[in-house]
């Protein structure tokens, strides 16, 4: 699978999550929210690590003018990590524990948005179809040894 499309996968697998949660959080018990949360903490950082250890250091390398996009994703993960390792500690009955998911959901797709909506397309264009089946197998083999903890992505580089 190319490496945009197994993204562009991921993406979909963490909205559906999103569209659950929002679905049925005001009458969820908490053991509920936590194992909502707890598969979306799981899927962000496998999605996360791959990102920033495999697709954008090649972006980055590979295609010209794409510093300040790698930067600036780089530092929107890192935002979200913080609030994936808050939220992976919270109590789901804590009175911040819905405002920080949403939080999380407005942060993450608006990442999302800007990936698929302006920089995808143009990677896409450089890398052609055989690089980006490279990066696809790489980062698919990458997912097993993806952290569990998100803090653990602080230390990842692109």
């Amino acid at each position: 699978m190319d490496g945009i499309v197994l993204l562009k996968e991921d993406h979909k697998a963490v909205k559906r999550l999103f569209r659950e949660y929002e679905r049925i959080h005001e009458d969820a018990s908490p053991a509920q929210k936590r194992a909502l949360v707890d598969k979306i903490i799981h899927e962000l950082t496998t999605h996360a690590f791959i990102e920033e250890t495999i697709f954008y250091p090649a972006a980055r390398a590979e295609v010209p003018g794409n510093d300040e996009h790698v930067l600036e994703s780089v530092e929107e993960h890192h935002v979200v990590a913080w609030l994936l390792a808050e939220l992976a500690k919270l109590d789901p009955a804590d009175e911040t524990f819905d405002a920080k998911v949403t939080v999380l959901i407005e942060n993450v797709e608006h990442h999302v948005e800007e990936e698929e909506q302006e920089w995808f397309p143009e990677v896409r264009k450089t890398l052609g179809r055989n690089r980006l089946s490279e990066l696809g197998e790489q980062m698919s083999a990458a997912k097993a040894k993806a952290p569990a903890d998100p803090l653990a992505l602080m230390s990842a580089k692109a």
